[in-house]
């Protein structure tokens, strides 16, 4: 007489559904491009993450091609503006906006004059609205991101001298 599979234990099923759940997740990531995932239900939490580095990603994509001579600076500007005492990173993933709704004036300018504490850009994430303050006083000289742009964890944001 043949023996019968044992039916697996509740504690490996749960664990084999976890892994699965973990799986789902970062195919989800390679999908979607996000740089992390976060989700909660019935008490499990589960983050999936992958680190990227944004001055690191950069001028590696400048260089894999080859380019002619005047990308060369670019490449050295995209060093400088993640090393730029002013530049003010994303605090979160989410999608930055440039004004407080569409079609109204945006927080800022290029030339805009801001103090400590103004709000210079809002990053929605997961359906909140993040303002992000300027964390030092000055005049915004670039703003490197455009109104409605999706935006990583330490991406550049704007640039205040």
């Amino acid at each position: 007489m043949a023996r019968q599979p044992q039916d697996p234990s509740p504690e490996k099923a749960k664990h084999s559904d976890e892994r699965e759940l973990v799986r789902d997740l970062a195919a989800l990531l390679d999908e979607t491009n996000l740089s992390e995932i976060e989700i909660e239900r019935a008490g499990l939490r589960v983050r999936v993450a992958r680190n990227i580095s944004v001055a690191a990603a950069m001028p590696a994509q400048l260089h894999a091609a080859p380019a002619p001579q005047a990308a060369a600076p670019v490449a050295a500007a995209a060093v400088d503006i993640a090393k730029h005492p002013g530049m003010v990173p994303s605090p979160m993933v989410g999608t930055a906006y440039l004004a407080s709704e569409p079609g109204a004036r945006p927080f800022i300018d290029v030339g805009s004059k801001v103090k400590v504490g103004d709000t210079l850009i809002i990053v929605e994430a997961m359906k909140t609205m993040n303002q992000i303050p300027s964390t030092r006083a000055g005049t915004v000289t670039q703003i490197l991101v455009e109104d409605g742009q999706p935006v990583e964890f330490g991406e550049p944001l704007v640039i205040i001298e």
